[in-house]
């Protein structure tokens, strides 16, 4: 596939003003994706769960600017308040898509935005983010009418596939938190559609066993990461097992298709787990090397394993770029390792504080 496809040629008409309001999830990959080239391109593909409650409520308002002007013009408050230091990246989020929306200089922006987790604490707040921005931006689109293929342009498919594209663009993991409940970012040997410019639903058979499941948050730090996503996936470019690493990607995610399919818990929590622990592995043998994880999150995997094999549960762990802990498990498990967590883990948590949230289908207009 073509990112020429998201190029418009011209529009019929210009919106003077107005608002959209989109809400878009976080995600949680289960094969990560850690390494990039190009303009935000992954190494290797990834999958995801898309969550429900961990997300992000952004409203774009617009106005046409009185004379036309070479500078994007916005400004963007958080909770309510003007923040200057999201300003950078979004500057350069509106300069990598300005050519597949040629009316981001038209306009003046106010963009509002929430989230209802802590920002910058290792729950991917900048995919969520970045995935509402670009679903507001995408929709003021639809608003101007593309004058080609318009039936194209005003389809789900189409709206869908460039959201992810432009939000990719933004943040690398922001595409796969368009749709759900599993997305696949990346190409992929046995995933035909599967494409590195967008996220794509996952397309084949899911076994019931992962249905609705659930993914409770254990807040271990709340605090921002001393070092920063963008820089750790830079870092894999001259890591001395990053082709190994890209390698294992690729293996663990066809290893997942059957799994998937037949509902084999136990190869899941495998397949998942390592995956977790490979991604901090590569921080901690990078250079220069770092380490995300905590104290509490070593002692909430110890706590995790040994309930694991004195009640053959299947809950299991995955980790991203930081400090909390998503713990995995089927509902049909819910009371119980709930109770499991109150219990043993929330002690580890900062202000014992834990978030419940479960497998979701994408963002929603407001």
């Amino acid at each position: 596939m073509n990112q020429e496809q998201f190029i418009p040629k011209s529009y019929l008409k210009t919106i003077e003003k107005g608002s959209v309001t989109w809400q878009s999830p976080s995600n949680i990959a289960l094969v990560k994706y850690w390494g990039k080239y190009g303009e935000q391109l992954p190494a290797n593909p990834s999958i995801s769960f898309t969550l429900t409650n961990c997300r992000t409520i952004t409203e774009l308002k617009f106005w046409k600017k009185e004379t036309a002007s070479n500078t994007f013009d916005f400004e963007v408050y958080f909770e309510g308040k003007l923040s200057e230091d999201f300003k950078p990246k979004i500057e350069t989020f509106f300069k990598r898509v300005e050519k597949h929306l040629p009316f981001s200089k038209d306009y003046k922006f106010k963009i509002h935005t929430q989230n209802t987790f802590p920002h910058s604490s290792g729950i991917a707040s900048s995919a969520s983010g970045m995935s509402a921005l670009a679903l507001c931006l995408v929709d003021l689109e639809r608003l101007c009418l593309l004058e080609r293929s318009r039936e194209v342009s005003l389809s789900k498919e189409y709206f869908n596939q460039k959201a992810s594209f432009l939000a990719r663009l933004g943040s690398g993991s922001a595409c796969r938190s368009i749709e759900g409940d599993l997305v696949v970012w990346g190409e992929h040997s046995e995933i035909t559609e599967s494409s590195n410019l967008f996220g794509i639903k996952y397309p084949f058979q899911v076994h019931e066993n992962f249905k609705n499941y659930q993914d409770t948050i254990l807040l271990v730090d709340k605090g921002e990461k001393q070092v920063s996503s963008s820089v750790g996936h830079n870092l894999m470019h001259d890591h001395p097992f990053s082709e190994e690493r890209f390698k294992q990607a690729n293996e663990n995610l066809s290893k997942l298709i059957p799994v998937l399919k037949e509902g084999n818990l136990s190869e899941f929590i495998k397949i998942v787990e390592s995956e977790a622990l490979t991604l901090h592995a590569m921080m901690m043998s990078s250079m220069p090397y770092f380490i995300l994880m905590k104290p509490n999150t070593l002692e909430i995997i110890n706590k995790i394993w040994s309930y694991r094999n004195e009640t053959n549960s299947n809950i299991c762990f995955t980790l991203d770029a930081g400090a909390n802990v998503h713990v995995l498990y089927p509902e049909k498990e819910k009371e119980t390792v709930l109770e499991f967590i109150q219990d043993e883990l929330v002690a580890f948590c900062q202000n014992k504080q834990y978030i419940c949230d479960q497998i979701g289908f994408g963002a929603k207009k407001v």
